[in-house]
């Protein structure tokens, strides 16, 4: 007698095939990538030790190649992102027994001698189970059993890189080593981890730039964030009170994280950049924290000697209520903060603005 096959079940079997599909190309996407920044560390190791110009360069080599490389495309390949490829070939060789490619004209490597990681896993399960993204958090740890510790933890317990950075900032290894009763801290350990979804990889930063994307193009929180940002960069710049845009999505590098500022304006008038975080939720610590946090970094690292500082502006909605947070960053200039008053936009125009395109776009 044939199984019953009715609509519902049709909805599962497509649902299913479409995930299982989707989930192919994630991994291939990230197999790829891995396996192109293993191989740049290898010719850069290479070139290092027999290019026969290399003496050229000097210790200019990677500013030299990163500036060339960047002016043929090629996207995540600053001076420490090169430097970061080199020790990814030197600490993970097995990568290159498993990995069985050869370009077109290849320039042969030679598998470094040395075997820094004292691993289990093959080249061939850490690039299926891991992406870039966490194989960079394991290259920040310089001993080799504590890396070992953490690679198999991520591949059995499925770990985001997001777990994988909690769990070593919690000193999982170090409590591990001292624990009488492993198999319960282990236990406790991963009672609530965030697991990996090979259907976000492509927000990864190394995933969107390797594909040719850009920062726009996929860090949006949601589709109304986007065409709020949007109307909002128009709402500013029609003010005509100085606005210049200068970046969405900018992406800024903190230690080795990258984060995402939503809108960066430069204000000709106040002589200082503006930076706005739109947040689709009610206003919480966490919001303003990480809007002084960007506030902090561009006044570190933007900020000119003819600038003042930095502005953040944080709008927080939920359905028909609104909140502008103006961060001052600090400044103690009571004539500046009366320019700055004048030039921007009042709370309460920034309040309505939010306010009406939220409750027409919802």
């Amino acid at each position: 007698m044939t199984p019953v096959f009715n609509f519902t079940q049709l909805i599962e079997q497509i649902s299913l095939l479409n995930r299982e599909f989707s989930n192919q190309v994630s991994r291939a996407i990230n197999v790829s990538l891995t396996l192109r920044n293993w191989y740049i560390g290898g010719y850069l190791h290479k070139y290092e030790l027999k290019g026969s110009d290399r003496a050229t360069y000097g210790d200019q080599l990677m500013q030299k190649l990163a500036k060339s490389l960047k002016q043929s495309g090629l996207g995540r390949i600053s001076p420490r992102e090169l430097r970061r490829y080199r020790q990814f070939y030197l600490t993970y060789p097995q990568i290159g027994e498993s990995a069985g490619y050869v370009l077109k004209n290849d320039v042969s490597l030679t598998l470094p001698e040395k075997r820094e990681s004292v691993t289990p896993i093959s080249g061939k399960e850490l690039i299926n189970n891991l992406s870039f993204t966490h194989i960079c958090e394991l290259l920040s740890i310089e001993d080799g059993l504590k890396r070992a510790f953490y690679e198999v933890e991520a591949i059995q317990g499925n770990w985001s890189v997001r777990e994988l950075r909690r769990q070593i900032h919690s000193l999982y290894y170090e409590r591990s080593a001292l624990s009488l009763n492993k198999e319960k801290l282990a236990q406790l350990a991963n009672r609530d981890i965030e697991q990996k979804s090979l259907g976000l990889t492509i927000r990864d930063p190394y995933v969107f730039e390797f594909l040719g994307l850009t920062p726009q193009e996929v860090m949006s929180e949601s589709h109304l964030e986007q065409k709020l940002l949007e109307q909002l960069e128009d709402f500013l710049l029609e003010l005509g009170n100085g606005f210049c845009f200068e970046a969405r999505q900018q992406r800024i590098l903190i230690g080795e994280a990258y984060y995402f500022i939503d809108l960066v304006f430069y204000h000709r008038v106040l002589k200082c950049h503006v930076l706005i975080e739109l947040k689709l939720a009610e206003f919480n610590h966490e919001n303003i924290g990480q809007l002084n946090t960007y506030v902090s970094w561009y006044k570190q690292n933007m900020m000119r000697s003819d600038d003042n500082p930095p502005i953040g502006i944080l709008l927080c909605t939920h359905k028909d209520q609104a909140l502008v947070k103006y961060a001052l960053a600090g400044m103690d200039d009571n004539l500046f903060i009366s320019k700055y008053q004048l030039e921007l936009p009042s709370k309460e125009e920034m309040e309505r603005f939010i306010v009406e395109r939220v409750n027409r776009d919802q």
